[in-house]
């Protein structure tokens, strides 16, 4: 019979607690933002909607058409493994790749001035925006390693890097018609921690019993008991 893992594997591994700490350092900073921007004409330019692994989040458009503040969609994509970094037994390093997709949508209107907004560019302007704010907010000097350096001690995460990949801009396909006045954008970001493996859990060597046989009848010649336990 092989041998199991002895203890519940009930913890997170390390690129959910990267990809969660993306969302919340966005969201809080987001609404740590619109309060700096209380004397500002309108302080919800600065608003973020955050949400993580959602499949289609331009749908939140549809349930409040009212709001139109970027949706931000945070979600891992990809990781490899550098086998230079790291061992076979506990510590892995995990090069991981997180999106950050920034959906924004707008309606046609006019300028008040006799002119005309085109819905889908003042979604470009707006999906810009937002991509805009994410970036520096994950950029920013206090989050270089996503404020997860050094967490829950030798076995946390252990970010050493984080860095914006690629930015990217698109229009959302919906059942292979292009979601109407919705312009996204992506920001990928290379994030570079550790992944720790279960640790088998040892009791204390306290007697070591060994059998000598050297007739070739296999009869005993010899047998030994040596007590190894702490005094």
């Amino acid at each position: 019979m092989a041998d199991t893992i002895s203890f519940l594997v009930d913890k997170q591994d390390s690129f959910e607690i990267v990809r969660d700490q993306i969302a919340v350092l966005i969201n809080e900073n987001q609404a740590a933002q619109v309060i700096l921007a209380a004397a500002e004409p309108d302080p919800s330019l600065w608003k973020l909607r955050v949400y993580t692994e959602r499949a289609n989040p331009w749908e939140l458009f549809i349930e409040d058409p009212a709001d139109f503040s970027p949706i931000v969609n945070v979600w891992y994509e990809s990781g490899s493994f550098d086998e230079s970094k790291g061992d076979t037994i506990e510590r892995q390093a995990h090069a991981g790749i997180f999106n950050v997709d920034v959906y924004a949508w707008a309606q046609s209107q006019g300028d008040g001035a006799g002119g005309h907004l085109p819905g889908d560019r003042e979604a470009a302007f707006t999906a810009q925006r937002g991509a805009r704010l994410v970036r520096n907010f994950i950029m920013a000097s206090e989050n270089a390693y996503l404020q997860l350096r050094a967490i829950d001690g030798p076995t946390g995460p252990g970010v050493w890097q984080r860095w914006l990949q690629s930015v990217t801009s698109f229009q959302p396909d919906q059942q292979n018609e292009a979601a109407h006045q919705v312009i996204a954008i992506r920001l990928a970001f290379r994030v570079e921690f550790n992944e720790f493996s279960p640790q088998a859990v040892t009791d204390d060597l306290e007697l070591v019993s060994v059998d000598i046989h050297r007739a070739s009848d296999g009869k005993l010649i010899a047998e030994a008991d040596y007590d190894v336990s702490t005094p």
